[in-house]
């Protein structure tokens, strides 16, 4: 009896013992086992570790680039949806995942933390950190978050408001919390924590709110501060907290420290184990203008540069400046890869980066010497980088200091926070790059509003000044392109219908993106020939991963329109809510389906104002509301329904959509300034709306097109390319109220052209505002 009793419970020993090291996948055992294991080593080891993706660029090197081949060119034909997971959220989406053996961690808007178990599709917890509404505010390009970091069974969070939060991996309750900004200041977290060395690594934004850039390191355990390093230096009469410090505020004038000076890093944080150094992107100046924050010139260090750090102190090793005395809000906050490169018939550890102002980087890691850069999109602000300093030769006009400029690129960027993916097979990098141009000049009248919620430019239009225009800049258009870094030059691009697009990922054989008009599309890495797509039905600018669970290869990808320039513009018919989509060979699931809306029709009630008021109105839109409201996103106001404009007050000036994130301007702007802002938009669609309807373009009041608040010609001109279908105008019934209220018949200008039905080509149609006729031509070019 004595030994059956023994040898039952060495039996059940046994069974327990095997049961802790393997328990059920997805039980709260399962979880705590496998993400107790994510420590330092594991950490090292990512690149390994193919069937997880367990850091942010899914290892140290951040190269975004995965062995895993069992989905390939051969099938990639045959990938169909293995699950989703509809988020019911319509702001911005730009997450990457992090799997560990299943088990799924992503960011959603608000920095709210989803667990999900990636074998069955299911929420596991949310965690939501309970971001206070008016905070929104504060975000310059939404309530957007890259995702979280993993360590010891912890997860880390870095909160919109400024928090850095420890959370349990198990069952998402918090741990412990930090505070890492000043709330008072403009400061915001968007970007994906780093965990070196038993360190979180975590950076901010906010430049364009007046505050100054730094990266802090805590302790993973404790969450107690280890050291801070200051991307700018502050005022002089303060001390400096390090020698490089000292140094930078050689290369400033006046006196930047009123202004927060900027160089905020909020996204790039690589780590070389080897080297021990630490990579962090910088970004742009506060204010923008150089010659407001800075006059007289000066580099300003260390502002859109790529600096080294020791990690164990947050001591600078060298830097590197991408842009000298930037004045376009070129950070230097993009993506870094770090490869090992025969440049020359040499060996060299390289970082490569694709920034803001078009030119693709390539820097020797150990030392931060500048190896090479060329422009992988059209630019003007610099005829190139010279070899020998390794700065920029820039353009005359570039500094636009006593002109307006049609500068390219945009200050969204030639590539901004998307990340791209270095291929170690084909050699290549793929970059989600777009073309653009923006118009800079002097702000006059620029006064400096440090209230942690106004954006501080210093960039306007100067109508004393000329402009300068520059007919090479091309249309702006969104790209896929595949670089080589040591040739420094396209193999291949893919133009796409949407300038804003996804994050990339790359396989041996294939390349992965979203786009902005809702397609999720494979390529040929080696040519870009498209081979397969799925279409999300909502734009895509999140990055995918994939990973593999008992044996099979999986593909996930977050969609969800927002952040950026989504904020402003669209590319699909209507904005769904986003979800988490997972792909795998064979798989037949459905995708969520979303009712079609009706067409938008702008705004078209009565109002009582003078001139002056809409004037006044127009100034305070701009200053307060056009950031946000644009169209895409964050809804244009001129769409709106008239119970919303019968709120207007409430919704303005005491903060009744403040649970959607709308602020409450009640304590800036008096009942007057509120109810001239609503004249102004109620006068705006009137005035200066027309709009395209009907099959051809089959997007209904979206392609919208405001005419010029200053352009008072008595024929207005508009080019139209024409797919199929047939094509109508339409036009609110008063072009300008000073024109004393004339109306086109019955209120309304309809144009229909049914000899052009179904026919290909280019059209204009000219209007005589003043008899209200019209004329409609095909044009030959």
């Amino acid at each position: 009896m004595k030994n059956f009793l023994f040898i039952k419970s060495l039996f059940l020993l046994i069974i327990l013992s095997h049961c802790s090291i393997n328990p059920e996948p997805g039980t709260p055992d399962h979880i705590k086992y496998v993400t107790s294991k994510v420590d330092d080593s594991r950490l090292l080891a990512a690149d390994d570790i193919s069937e997880d993706w367990l850091t942010y660029g899914r290892n140290y090197q951040e190269d975004r680039y995965s062995p895993l081949n069992q989905i390939n060119k051969s099938n990639v034909n045959e990938l169909g949806l293995a699950w989703s997971i509809d988020l019911k959220s319509k702001r911005g989406i730009e997450a990457t995942p992090i799997v560990i053996d299943g088990i799924m961690y992503f960011t959603g808007p608000w920095s709210v933390v989803y667990a999900v178990d990636a074998r069955k599709g299911e929420v596991l917890w949310i965690f939501d950190p309970d971001i206070l509404r008016k905070y929104g505010e504060k975000g310059c390009c939404g309530v957007v978050n890259r995702g979280v970091a993993i360590y010891k069974g912890r997860l880390f969070l870095g909160a919109f408001d400024g928090r850095l939060i420890a959370i349990n991996a198990v069952n998402g309750k918090k741990i412990w919390e930090v505070m890492t900004v000043d709330q008072s200041k403009g400061y915001t977290i968007t970007g994906a924590l780093r965990i070196i060395k038993g360190k979180v690594i975590i950076g901010n934004g906010g430049a364009e709110y007046g505050v100054r850039g730094y990266i802090t390191a805590y302790d993973a355990i404790s969450g107690k501060q280890h050291w801070r390093f200051y991307t700018v230096p502050g005022n002089p009469e303060n001390g400096f907290e390090s020698e490089a410090m000292e140094v930078a505020a050689k290369t400033w004038n006046g006196e930047w420290w009123k202004y927060g000076g900027g160089g905020t890093a909020w996204d790039a944080i690589v780590y070389d184990p080897e080297l021990n150094q630490l990579y962090i992107g910088t970004g742009n100046g506060s204010p923008w203008n150089r010659k407001i924050r800075s006059p007289g010139g000066g580099d300003n260090l260390y502002l859109s540069s790529i600096i080294s750090l020791n990690p164990d102190n947050g001591e600078l090793i060298w830097y590197y400046q991408t842009t000298p005395g930037d004045s376009w809000d070129y950070t230097a906050t993009q993506p870094i890869i770090l490869a090992d490169l025969e440049i020359k018939d040499e060996k060299r550890k390289v970082l490569m980066q694709a920034p803001k102002n078009g030119f693709f980087y390539v820097i020797d890691r150990t030392n931060g010497d500048f190896i090479s850069a060329e422009p992988f999109v059209y630019t003007n602000w610099a005829k190139k980088i010279d070899y020998e300093s390794g700065r920029p030769v820039e353009t005359p006009f570039a500094r636009y200091t006593d002109i307006n400029a049609y500068i390219s690129p945009h200050p969204i960027g030639a590539h901004t926070w998307h990340p791209m993916a270095y291929n170690k097979s084909t050699g290549l990098v793929y970059i989600p790059a777009r073309e653009g141009s923006s118009l800079y000049g002097q702000d006059i009248n620029f006064e400096f509003t440090d209230d942690g919620r106004s954006w501080n430019t210093g960039t306007g239009y100067d109508a004393k000044s000329p402009v300068s225009q520059d007919s090479l800049i091309p249309m702006e258009v969104g790209k896929l392109i595949a670089w080589d870094p040591v040739k420094q030059q396209e193999v291949w691009s893919v133009t796409h219908q949407s300038s804003y697009n996804g994050g990339v990922l790359s396989t041996k054989e294939l390349v992965f993106q979203g786009t902005g008009a809702g397609d999720f599309v494979a390529y040929d890495a080696l040519n870009g020939d498209q081979v397969w797509s799925y279409p999300l039905q909502t734009g895509i600018v999140a990055p995918p991963i994939t990973y593999m669970i008992d044996g099979v290869q999986y593909i996930t990808l977050l969609a969800g329109w927002g952040g950026g320039l989504a904020t402003w513009v669209k590319f699909t018919e209507q904005i769904n809510p986003g979800g988490i989509y997972t792909f795998t060979i064979g798989a037949t699931k459905v995708p969520p389906q979303f009712a079609k809306k009706s067409l938008e029709e702008p705004i078209n009630l009565d109002f009582d104002a003078t001139n002056e008021e809409i004037n006044h109105g127009k100034n305070l839109y701009w200053r307060y509301c056009s950031r946000c409201h644009g169209g895409g996103v964050i809804p244009n106001l001129s769409f709106s329904r008239a119970e919303t404009f019968e709120i207007f007050a409430q919704i303005v000036g005491e903060g009744l959509y403040l649970p959607k994130g709308m602020p409450n301007f009640g304590d800036r702007l008096s009942n007057q300034d509120i109810q001239d802002i609503k004249n102004s938009i109620l006068a705006k669609t009137r005035i200066h709306s027309i709009g395209i309807i009907g099959d051809a373009l089959d997007v209904g009041w979206k392609k919208s097109i405001p005419m010029s608040e200053t352009d008072n010609s008595e024929e207005w001109k508009i080019d139209i390319e024409l797919d199929s279908g047939e094509i109508k105008f339409r036009a609110n019934d008063k072009w300008d109220l000073n024109w004393g209220g004339d109306t086109f018949p019955n209120g309304k200008l309809l144009i229909n052209e049914p000899n052009i039905q179904v026919k290909k080509g280019k059209y204009q149609v000219i209007l005589n505002l003043e008899t209200k006729e019209y004329s409609f031509s095909k044009l030959d070019y």
